[in-house]
């Protein structure tokens, strides 16, 4: 079997946790490879292609993730098809059930309980494996800017870092580095946090999730729900997108209504509930959903950016275009500026969006470095302002001697995960897939790899997420004896040379 991880220079976390698992795995009589993948690759091929044994991957603590339901999303059957959040394949028809019972559901502490009844559910199939999660320790440059505010699991680089960062000296434009570019910019076939990362600075949305991850109506005026299955939304005056057309109703109601036609599986979980939308007005809309939806008002209208109909209406394929077919006009309070691949991202600020005299900037890049080396080391040197990235290890102590950078440390909800490919063998298998689990140290991970900067992993919804995380899931401890044992119980034997038959 071949366990796909990252690359060493990408993340050499990932890349070390990989070759911990596949030692351990091979003591249990199993033949097992270790496959280092370019990250767009990589999840092409776990997304996409569906075409991997075992995959070390991760989902960042995005804040609209603090709500369950997009993790609690990324199990759901109705998400496994080829660019969903479920490439792993996991099929329980009694989690789905409870999945969309927890949708639906408004009163708080009744969800509470499915969603961590859910958590309960899938632990001890062992469909995907939380390693770990890990503390968010990032740095930035303290004589050249301030109000730096780091936010629950996204650290500094977050939508509104740059809307709060105050210039210490002449130059205004704030330098962001990190290890890795987006996949690609095309806000219908994105499918990682560095390409909505960067593109949330310059789409907008009808609410943001503020610092405090509170709802704050942004381009909505206000929102209103009529009943369980009606919201109608009324737009700011004066909305403009960055080629000066403005914005209006028939804008956000083709938008939702492009995406849920499209077969782009990333936003499913927020939009599974949404019949259509439709223009009542120059600039109000009714959101008409198919059932009752928790957290939709909050987190879809919070997701999904506004799109210019007059750009994209012609566009029969929009998952299909070249990076120089995308229409980069967004309506946000950044516009696109240019894209060098593998060097740099720019944008400027939008002068004529109603938030501007509250930004203090006047434009940011985003520098590529080929690893976090290089990143800490313009960090060091000032050729940028932040990092993007969590530092390793090793760089903290570095970072913290230096009297011009603060480190920042925040709790992370999002965690990384080893998922089976449950449609294939012998992953379909529950007791394999239990005892492989058992055969992984990751204690020593977080001990060893993170220097003690993070936890192991028990559920999909972390510990620091306390309301929705269930306490006493199954822990899975460390132990090499009990895996053994599970295998041989689930009729495994070995041969003469120590190899796992079936």
């Amino acid at each position: 079997m071949t366990i796909a991880t990252t690359t060493e220079a990408y993340d050499p976390i990932r890349y070390e946790a990989a070759f911990i698992v596949a030692e351990a795995w091979r003591e249990l009589g199993l033949e097992v490879n270790v496959q280092p993948t370019e990250f767009s690759t990589l999840l092409g091929r776990f997304y996409d292609q569906q075409d991997f044994d075992a995959t070390i991957i991760g989902w960042s603590g995005r804040v609209d993730r603090l709500d369950p339901q997009f993790f609690l999303g990324t199990l759901d059957s109705r998400q496994s098809e080829p660019g969903g959040n479920n490439p792993g394949g996991y099929h329980n028809p009694e989690y789905d059930e409870l999945f969309t019972r927890q949708s639906q559901e408004f009163d708080v502490e009744a969800r509470q309980e499915l969603v961590q009844q859910m958590q309960e559910l899938y632990v001890p199939d062992a469909p995907v494996i939380v390693l770990f999660y890990r503390d968010e320790v990032v740095a930035y440059n303290n004589a050249a800017f301030e109000g730096m505010e780091a936010m629950a699991g996204e650290g500094l680089y977050s939508e509104w870092g740059p809307m709060q960062a105050r210039p210490l000296t002449d130059r205004q434009t704030l330098r962001i580095g990190g290890p890795q570019e987006p996949d690609n910019l095309n806000p219908l076939a994105s499918t990682s946090v560095w390409g909505w990362k960067w593109m949330r600075l310059y789409y907008d949305r009808l609410i943001r999730l503020s610092p405090d991850v509170e709802p704050i109506n942004w381009m909505a005026a206000s929102v209103e729900a009529v009943d369980d299955t009606t919201i109608d939304v009324t737009l700011r005056e004066g909305l403009t997108f960055h080629d000066g057309e403005p914005v209006t109703a028939e804008d956000v109601a083709f938008t939702f209504n492009y995406y849920k036609s499209q077969s782009y599986a990333y936003f499913d979980a927020y939009l599974d509930s949404l019949e259509n939308v439709e223009a009542t007005g120059d600039l109000t809309v009714r959101f008409n959903l198919s059932e009752p939806s928790a957290s939709f008002a909050n987190i879809a209208l919070s997701q999904i950016s506004i799109l210019p109909e007059h750009l994209w209406a012609d566009i029969e394929n929009p998952g299909e275009l070249t990076p120089d077919q995308i229409p980069n006009i967004g309506s946000g309070p950044f516009k696109y500026d240019a894209y060098s691949r593998g060097e740099i991202m720019s944008l400027a600020k939008n002068e004529d969006h109603f938030h501007a005299d509250e930004i203090a900037v006047d434009g940011v890049e985003f520098v590529i470095y080929a690893d976090m080396e290089g990143v800490f080391t313009g960090l060091q040197t000032g050729a940028i302002d932040m990092t993007a990235w969590r530092m390793e290890a090793g760089q903290i102590p570095l970072a913290e001697q230096q009297d011009d950078l603060t480190v920042v440390t925040v709790p992370d909800f999002g965690y990384y995960h080893m998922t089976f490919n449950t449609k294939r063998e012998p992953f379909d298998d529950r007791e394999v897939r239990r005892a492989l689990t058992q055969a992984m140290d990751r204690e020593r991970m977080v001990n060893v790899l993170l220097d003690g900067r993070g936890e192991v992993g028990h559920s999909i919804i972390a510990p620091v997420n306390a309301f929705w995380s269930a306490p006493f899931v199954e822990q899975f401890e460390y132990d090499m004896d009990a895996a053994r044992a599970a295998l041989e119980e689930a009729g495994y034997s070995w041969d003469g040379e120590g190899r796992l038959v079936k």
